[in-house]
C-alpha cells in the first residue's frame, strides 16, 4: 500500500501515546450496563495482551464481512469457486441498504473484484452476491458462516446474513472478531492485501476506505470497520511493527474518530510492552448476557455523547511538544489535542483498479443465486450510481427498536418461522472452473420485513446504515 499525507515524518504513534487517551473515560460512555468491549492480541501466538469485556455479546455490524471473506476464501481453496468466477447480482442483493455499490440485477462481478469492493466500500449488496455465488443462497451461506465460527472457537458469534445489516440475531464479541481476524491472516496469508486497500478505482469513481487507521497509524495494515446505530462504531485493526503483528478490536464507540483514537492507543500500549497478558484469546471466559442497543447514545443523542467523552479525553491530555510541529492544522497551527490528531487529513492512496464483468475470454460457469434466471446486464457507469440511496432496511431484517424482538440467548438463537408471502422454487448450483454443477430443487420461503424506518429526527444519523 502506498500513500501520501500532509504530515510526513511525524511519529504518529508517539502522538497518540502522548495524548494520554483514557480508556476508562471511553468506557464511561457506554454506561454501567456494559463497558465498551476491546481487546488486543498477538497474531503469531494468539495470546491476549489486553482485554476489557472482550466476550460481551455485541452487534458486529459490518465486521460480519470478515467472516464473509473467510467463507469465500475457504470455498475458493476447496475448488468450489475461483477468484475469476463471475457472480451475478440478484434482485435481493440489489435491494440491500447502503453502503453499497449499487449495481443492477444481472450485473456480473468476479469474486476477486467483489471481495475488494466488499473490503473498501463495505458493499452490502456484494456481500449478498458473494453469499449467493458461493452457497446458492444467503441462508445456506449463513450456515457456512456459523460452521466456520464454531470451528474457529468463536463462542459468542451467530450469523444470519453476510453483511451485518441490523438483525438482533446477528451477534459476536470483541474476542471472536480478534480470533477471526487472526484466522484470516494465518489461514490465508496470500490474501492479506485484501485488508490493506486504501482506495479503489472503478471507472471514474475513486472510493476510499472507511478505515481511519490506514495511512495514519504507523504500521497499520488492515482490517475492517463497522457501524450501525445499535452497534455503534466498531473496528478490527491490525498493525505490524518490527516484524510483529497485533490486532486490536474496539466495539461500540460513539464516533469514527473515537474508535480510531482508542484502537491507536491500545496498539501503542501493546507494542510498548505495557500489557497484562490473559493467555490465549480462545480461553477467555464467557461473559453472557445480551448485546446492548447503542442507538440512544450513537444516533439519537450522538452529539452529546461524543462531546462528553471528547471533553474527558481533552482534560486528561498533555500538550504536545514543539517537536511535533511539522503537522499543521487547518489554520497553519500545530495540532495539540487528541481531537486534532484524529482529524488529520485523509491520506492520498494510490487506488487499486477494479472492474465489473467477467475477465476477458471467460467461458466457465456463472455463479448466481439458486434458480435466478435474471438476464445478464451490461454495466454502465452512468446508470449504476445508486450506491447510497436513502436508507431502507434489508428485506428480511428484524426490528432493532428498543423493547422489540429481543435477541434470543446465545444457545437458543433460532429464528421464529414467519408466514411466507409465497413459495419460490429454485435450483442450487456450485460454480467452479470448468465444472458443470448439478441442480436440485428447493423451496425458499421469503420472510416479511419487521423493520421500520427511523424517525425523522434520526434519519440524518442513520442514513449511513453500515460501513
Amino acid at each position: 500500500m502506498r500513500f501520501g499525507i500532509a504530515c510526513r515524518g511525524m511519529n504518529l504513534s508517539s502522538l497518540f501515546t502522548r495524548a494520554g487517551f483514557a480508556i476508562a473515560a471511553f468506557a464511561a460512555f457506554v454506561g454501567s450496563s456494559a463497558a465498551t468491549p476491546s481487546i488486543v492480541i498477538d497474531v503469531a501466538s494468539g495470546d491476549t495482551l489486553y482485554q476489557q469485556n472482550a466476550t460481551q455479546p455485541w452487534f458486529p455490524a459490518s465486521l460480519s464481512k470478515l467472516m464473509t471473506v473467510f467463507v469465500a476464501l475457504k470455498a475458493e481453496r476447496e475448488g468450489r469457486i475461483t477468484m475469476n468466477t463471475p457472480m451475478m447480482v440478484s434482485a435481493r442483493a440489489a435491494s440491500m441498504a447502503p453502503s453499497k455499490m449499487g449495481f443492477r440485477p444481472g450485473t456480473l462481478v468476479t469474486l476477486d473484484n467483489a471481495l475488494k469492493m466488499l473490503m473498501v466500500k463495505s458493499a452490502n449488496d456484494l456481500a449478498v452476491t458473494i453469499a449467493e455465488g458461493v452457497s446458492g443462497s444467503v441462508e445456506a451461506f449463513a450456515d457456512e458462516m456459523n460452521a466456520s465460527a464454531a470451528a474457529l472457537g468463536m463462542h459468542e458469534s451467530h450469523f444470519v446474513n453476510p453483511n451485518g445489516l441490523p438483525d438482533p440475531r446477528q451477534i459476536s464479541s470483541a474476542r471472536d472478531m480478534a480470533v477471526l481476524g487472526r484466522a484470516l491472516y494465518v489461514y490465508f496469508p496470500e490474501h492479506a492485501d485484501l485488508f490493506d486497500i486504501g482506495a479503489m478505482k472503478l471507472g471514474n469513481r475513486v472510493i476510499p476506505t472507511h478505515n481511519g487507521m490506514l495511512g495514519r497509524y504507523p504500521g497499520a495494515d488492515g482490517m475492517k470497520t463497522g457501524f450501525t446505530c445499535a452497534a455503534g462504531f466498531n473496528l478490527v485493526a491490525s498493525a505490524t511493527q518490527n516484524g510483529r503483528r497485533l490486532i486490536a478490536v474496539v466495539l461500540g464507540a460513539p464516533s469514527a474518530k473515537t474508535r480510531t483514537m482508542l484502537a491507536a492507543s491500545l496498539l501503542d500500549k501493546a507494542f510498548a510492552g505495557n500489557v497484562t497478558r490473559s493467555g490465549p484469546a480462545l480461553a477467555l471466559a464467557a461473559t453472557g448476557g445480551e448485546p446492548p442497543d447503542m442507538h440512544e447514545g450513537v444516533c439519537r443523542h450522538r452529539g452529546k455523547s461524543v462531546a462528553s467523552i471528547t471533553a474527558e479525553i481533552e482534560d486528561m491530555s498533555a500538550p504536545l511538544p514543539s517537536a511535533f510541529g511539522q503537522a499543521r492544522g487547518s489554520e497553519g497551527s500545530s495540532p495539540s489535542t487528541v481531537a486534532e490528531i484524529a482529524s488529520l487529513p485523509r491520506p492520498a492512496f494510490d487506488p487499486i483498479p477494479v472492474f465489473v464483468g467477467p475477465v476477458p475470454g471467460w467461458n466457465g460457469p456463472i455463479a448466481r443465486a439458486n434458480g435466478d434466471s435474471t438476464p445478464i446486464q451490461a454495466y454502465s457507469e452512468d446508470k449504476d450510481e445508486a450506491a447510497d440511496a436513502p436508507l431502507k432496511p434489508a428485506p428480511d431484517a428484524q426490528s432493532m427498536r428498543k423493547g422489540r424482538h429481543r435477541a434470543a440467548p446465545a444457545k437458543h438463537r433460532i429464528a421464529k418461522a414467519t408466514k411466507p408471502d409465497k413459495k419460490t422454487t429454485v435450483s442450487k448450483a456450485t460454480a467452479a472452473d470448468g465444472k458443470d454443477a448439478k441442480a436440485r430443487s428447493t423451496v425458499v420461503k421469503p420472510v416479511k420485513s419487521a423493520a421500520h424506518a427511523p424517525k425523522a429526527k434520526a434519519k440524518a444519523a442513520a442514513a449511513k446504515t453500515d460501513e
